[in-house]
């Protein structure tokens, strides 16, 4: 498949969605809790407590909806701040009691209505990134269809990232990055492959850490099952070698993970000299210059 058709895939109408993962991987053990505790409960994500075989773990996803009804109700996977507002909720309930996080993350982005802007949209997003580098808790993500911009960022801060093999994660859409770079949104196809978006452009990279295959038809009940046993058993054991982990160690692995994203050097070597948006339109670019990162490392 080539990326634009593995962007299409990740839209599918058909896809699963958080809820459907929760309900094979958790069944009954899952509670849901509501509200941020600030101005209301997002219905775009889904979070609460549930047991991963022995484990219990706080569960976070962003919902799209299965069909029409639902996704008006969901508004499309597109979260306002308080959708994220609950997630952080959550996450800091589970670091108190050293509870690992899971979140599954399908949204087009973050919803840019006038009302999630006045209520502070960037400034709940920014304050996720911010919580999730310094969580004292295991935490691990897994892409399953759209990771649009700030709005997947927002629960992909993470120890761990692993994607669906047709799921993406990308800062702009093809079509908006070929209406900004091309002034012609039908380059779509010829975009996506620039972006490298796909997960094993991001795996190369370093910025996923794990593909996952997907079953052929997610319509077969049996397929479905045996995929959704070995996620499940594939990130119970992940989990449970994050929980090995002191807490320094934790922090410094997933602190080191972010840093290193975006140098230079270490891009080129796994891409093989990709071209950036830059190089696209023919601008050169200056090498990038080393800053300190975040509370004064690096």
């Amino acid at each position: 498949m080539t990326a634009y058709e593995k962007v299409m895939a990740a839209r599918d109408a058909n896809k699963l969605t958080s809820v459907d993962y929760i309900a094979h991987m958790f069944g009954d053990s899952f509670i849901e809790l509501h509200g941020d505790r600030r101005y209301a409960d997002d219905k775009a994500v889904v979070a609460g407590l549930a047991m991963l075989f022995d484990t219990p773990v706080t569960v976070i996803g962003i919902e799209k909806g299965r069909n029409t009804k639902e996704r008006v109700e969901r508004n499309f996977g597109q979260a306002h701040p308080e959708g994220y507002r609950k997630a952080l909720r959550l996450m800091k309930q589970a670091e108190k009691f050293r509870r690992p996080v899971l979140c599954l993350v399908d949204t087009s982005g973050a919803y840019p209505g006038i009302g999630a802007e006045e209520r502070g949209q960037g400034q709940a997003i920014a304050e996720n990134l911010m919580e999730m580098m310094t969580l004292k808790t295991p935490v691990l993500t897994v892409l399953i269809g759209e990771g649009g911009s700030g709005g997947a960022l927002a629960l992909a801060v993470s120890d761990e990232v692993w994607m669906l093999e047709n799921a993406y994660y990308s800062v702009i859409t093809p079509e908006s990055c070929a209406s900004i770079l091309f002034k012609d949104p039908k380059r779509a196809p010829e975009a996506a492959e620039h972006l490298k978006l796909t997960a094993s452009d991001l795996n190369k990279m370093g910025i996923v850490e794990k593909v996952v295959e997907e079953p052929e038809d997610f319509s077969e009940e049996k397929e479905t099952s045996h995929f959704m046993k070995k996620l499940a058993d594939d990130l119970s054991k992940e989990i449970k070698q994050l929980e090995k982990k002191p807490v320094d160690k934790l922090l410094d692995d997933r602190y080191e993970k972010y840093r290193k994203i975006g140098r230079y050097s270490e891009y080129s070597e796994a891409v093989g000299e990709v071209p950036g948006a830059a190089q696209l339109l023919g601008v050169s670019q200056a090498p990038a210059r080393k800053r300190r990162g975040l509370f004064g490392r690096g």
